[in-house]
């Protein structure tokens, strides 16, 4: 599976502790944001600001992380992935601390921008690093492994940070953020370099080698289409708290099991690819999943208001649909591009996150039915995305990954 000679050379953590880190680092969105979901109206309280100042802590962090992912995917091709992930790591877990020492609203609102860039390093490097070590026939199940194990976490950050919440204050879960940055940075401390051939090109040379990797007609297309599907996953992450603990009355502790379900239901969706692709084509998935995530948007649109258990069920079909393209899609995207791997997992990262967070602050704006804004965003989102594809995966600038690839690599 592993190239022998990246393989042998992680000395201290092998293969198994090498997908182990790569796991962790791709996390970091989730764990940044999802642990503290529940304290965000507790936040809002304490500061006596209005839940849209409140939410840009939120909005911004994903902003500047994934503009933070297109500075740190050149700079990982010119450096190397360990030095970029030491200082990333270090900005993460000192921002952190700071986070958990503001004053006000503005500094945590600052603070999560530092935290932001910093994690924006984790994220870009360890998607650079799957590329890195893994060939085209390994590669999908292994971004299939890693991005089930990645959706854990939304589903128990959640609930961890509302059981936090009965013994500690906000502040303290940033104190915890802060803790699980300096566990990731130990990690990255025994890596062992993962790239063969660093760039020797200048700085300024290397960042427009994003210019160039985004020149790619067939990485350029696929990575707008995969990305759409974050705008409608990221607006639900922004307003949950807010449509069950302040419309439906919830508690944090009840608002965060519904929110854990919809979040367990996210690792079904690369699994699920893996099982189905054994036997149906990756396009013919790719199309019903499109379709799925409209239907729930419509169910989503007349039914989700009625009752907080009824909207967690209806949302289910987008939740796992959704991420069950992610994998075919990261795939495809890496494929398109031989060289230039970090800009490449860095277009990816700020892409699929940069549109997400404009999905975020659509959900955020005083609407009188956000439950049904939600749905109405699923429903285009499913029927664009399914145009998009129709279109573009039989384009002959769009190289394939061969079915039987992923066949032998499944078994």
């Amino acid at each position: 599976m592993t190239a022998p000679s990246v393989a042998r050379r992680q000395k201290y953590l092998g293969e198994m502790g090498l997908i182990a880190l790569i796991t962790f680092l791709s996390a970091f969105v989730p764990l940044s944001t999802d642990l503290y979901l529940p304290a965000l109206p507790g936040i809002a309280d304490y500061f006596g600001v209005s839940a849209d100042l409140s939410n840009l802590t939120l909005i911004l962090f994903f902003v500047f992380f994934s503009v933070g992912t297109l500075f740190w995917g050149p700079l990982s091709d010119k450096h190397g992935r360990r030095p970029i992930l030491l200082i990333g790591l270090s900005i993460y877990s000192a921002a952190s601390l700071g986070c958990a020492g503001s004053w006000d609203i503005h500094h945590l609102i600052a603070f999560r921008i530092l935290q932001a860039i910093g994690g924006g390093g984790a994220v870009a490097v360890a998607t650079a690093m799957i590329r890195d070590v893994y060939d085209s026939k390994s590669r999908e199940p292994i971004l299939a492994m890693v991005q089930s194990m990645v959706l854990i976490s939304p589903a128990a950050a959640p609930v961890l940070g509302a059981l936090l919440l009965k013994f500690m204050s906000w502040r303290e879960l940033f104190l915890v953020l802060a803790c699980i940055g300096l566990l990731a940075l130990a990690g990255s401390i025994a890596l062992q370099e993962t790239i063969t051939k660093c760039n020797t090109s200048s700085m300024l040379q290397a960042l427009c080698r994003l210019c160039r990797v985004a020149g790619n007609p067939g990485f350029s297309s696929l990575l707008i289409l995969f990305s759409l599907p974050s705008m409608s996953a990221l607006a639900f992450i922004a307003s949950s708290s807010y449509i069950y603990i302040n419309g439906f009355g919830l508690s944090a502790q009840v608002y965060s099991y519904y929110y854990a379900i919809n979040a367990i239901a996210m690792t079904f969706g690369p699994m699920l690819y893996m099982r189905v692709s054994r036997k149906c084509h990756r396009r013919s998935i790719i199309i019903v999943c499109f379709a799925a995530i409209s239907a729930s948007g419509l169910l989503i649109s007349f039914v989700g208001g009625f009752q907080p258990w009824i909207l967690t069920i209806v949302l289910l079909p987008a939740t796992i649909c959704g991420n069950c393209v992610r994998t075919p899609g990261a795939n495809l995207m890496l494929e398109q591009q031989r060289e230039d791997t970090g800009s490449a997992a860095a277009l990816m990262s700020f892409s699929s996150i940069f549109i997400g967070s404009i999905g975020m602050t659509i959900i955020s704006l005083n609407w009188s039915n956000t439950i049904l804004v939600l749905g109405i965003m699923n429903i285009l989102i499913g029927l664009v995305c399914e145009a998009l594809w129709l279109r573009i995966s039989q384009k002959p600038y769009v190289m394939q990954v061969p079915e039987r690839y992923i066949a032998a690599a499944s078994r």
